[in-house]
This record gives C-alpha cells, sequence and structure tokens, in this order.
C-alpha cells in the first residue's frame, strides 16, 4: 500500500471538503456580485478537487479490482465527501452563472 490506509484516506476527506468550503465562498461572493472573486474560489477549489481525486485514483489502481484494500467506514466517509465536494462545484458553478444574469 502506498502509505498508512487512515493519512491516504484522511487526505481525500480534507482535501473534498476545503473543495467544498471554498465552493460556497463562490457562491457567496457571486450572490453579492463578486463575479471575479467566485471565479478564482471556484478555480481554487478545483485544485483542492484534484488532488483528493489524485489519491482516489491511486488507491483504485492499487487495488486494481482485486479487493486488496479494505472497505472501512472512514473510507466509505471519504468517498462521501469527494462525490459531494464534486457534486457542489458543478451546481454552484451554474449557479454562479445565474447570478451573473
Amino acid at each position: 500500500m502506498m502509505r498508512d490506509l487512515e493519512t491516504t484516506v484522511m487526505e481525500i476527506i480534507v482535501n473534498a471538503g476545503q473543495t467544498r468550503s471554498l465552493c460556497f465562498e463562490a457562491l457567496y461572493a457571486a450572490r453579492e456580485g463578486n463575479f471575479g472573486q467566485a471565479q478564482a474560489l471556484l478555480k481554487e477549489a478545483d485544485t483542492y478537487a484534484h488532488a483528493a481525486h489524485r489519491v482516489q485514483t491511486q488507491l483504485i489502481e492499487e487495488d486494481a479490482g482485486e479487493g486488496k484494500t479494505p472497505m472501512t467506514l472512514i473510507m466509505v466517509h471519504a468517498q462521501d465527501h469527494l462525490m459531494n465536494a464534486i457534486l457542489a462545484r458543478e451546481l454552484i458553478e451554474e449557479m454562479v452563472r445565474l447570478y451573473q444574469r
């Protein structure tokens, strides 16, 4: 395994959480009419999303579909965080566009 599994999974959680937080900051900025700031925050959120996704991809590659990686509650929690962050990113980008209209 590339590193201690718990540390690896926490990396997904932290990066996904930061992604989600920045996306909501972008939404609040757009609501106030600060569209440049909103776009900058979404771009910053992308760096954290990519970091989380990179770790997730490494775990998938190591597992190779063979069930090598134990599926723990913390792993499920991390996947949930990442999926929610990605969904928030997509929806908030659309909401920023709506505010711009």
